[in-house]
């Protein structure tokens, strides 16, 4: 089965470098590694094509202009740029553990999307943070009494993961989830009318969930470490709340405005 691993970023060079050296350094290599650009500066650019000189997995970078947050849409675009079976989604704040990609193939299983966690970093640990230097639970449980690092039981890789089945939206989050390209399709992407920060990833679990698509949420496994950085901007929040609603109460689970327009581009 081939991975295509989906990284969306906005002009954070310092951070994406951190997540695509973490992928390039994984038990199990991704086949590709896709960055989703929304609008970043050429110092985005220029740090890729310099990783990408090096790296033992190909590299794309796929970019639109900027114009507001649109995440949606330039998830859709990368995905449509893959080659892969199968799909792992995350952002340039979220660095993998190692074993991030095998846990995520392990994990497969037709009919289900697989949702992962994460360990939510400080400021400090955040900047300072390498593939070298990855923190294990002694180390974040230090973090955690100086306010560094939380939700550090994520990390612990214990003998047996725990799994749940479910079809809930709390705890989506498309900076550590997978599924297969062919389902991903099947409900046509994201909804592109979603602009600004929030709720484009719970609309599509919600319409893959239409589809008959179960979750598998996993702990103790398939983990990353989520870097710090402000809050994005809001405002759009009440709006893109609204078309989540709009889903839920819908039987639909087609979306109009979603991946299909970029399927047929030349590559």
């Amino acid at each position: 089965m081939k991975v295509s691993v989906i990284i969306s970023t906005y002009n954070r060079p310092h951070y994406l470098k951190k997540v695509i050296s973490g992928y390039l350094t994984q038990t199990r290599l991704p086949d590709e590694i896709i960055i989703a650009d929304d609008g970043s500066t050429q110092e985005t650019a220029e740090m890729i094509r310099n990783i990408s000189a090096a790296s033992p997995v190909a590299i794309k970078h796929v970019w639109h202009e900027d114009k507001g947050f649109r995440a949606a849409s330039i998830r859709n675009r990368a995905a449509a740029e893959s080659e892969g079976d199968y799909l792992i989604f995350c952002d340039d704040d979220s660095m993998p553990t190692k074993y991030l990609v095998t846990d995520h193939v392990r994990h497969q299983e037709k009919g289900f999307l697989i949702q992962g966690h994460r360990v939510l970093l400080g400021p400090g640990i955040s900047n300072s943070l390498t593939v070298q230097s990855m923190p294990g639970f002694f180390q974040l449980l230090k973090l955690s009494l100086k306010k560094e690092a939380s939700n550090i039981t994520n990390c612990l890789r214990l003998l047996f993961p725990l799994v749940r089945v479910s079809q809930k939206l709390r705890g989506i989050r498309s900076c550590n989830m997978s599924l297969y390209k062919s389902d991903f399709i099947s409900v046509n992407g994201f909804n592109e009318d979603f602009e600004g920060w929030g709720k484009e990833d719970s609309e599509l679990v919600v319409r893959l969930y239409k589809l008959g698509i179960k979750r598998l949420d996993i702990k103790f496994r398939c983990a990353c470490y989520h870097l710090y950085h402000k809050h994005y901007d809001r405002a759009n929040l009440e709006k893109n709340t609204a078309l989540l609603k709009k889903a839920e109460e819908s039987s639909r689970y087609y979306c109009e405005n979603g991946v299909d327009k970029y399927l047929n581009l030349p590559s």
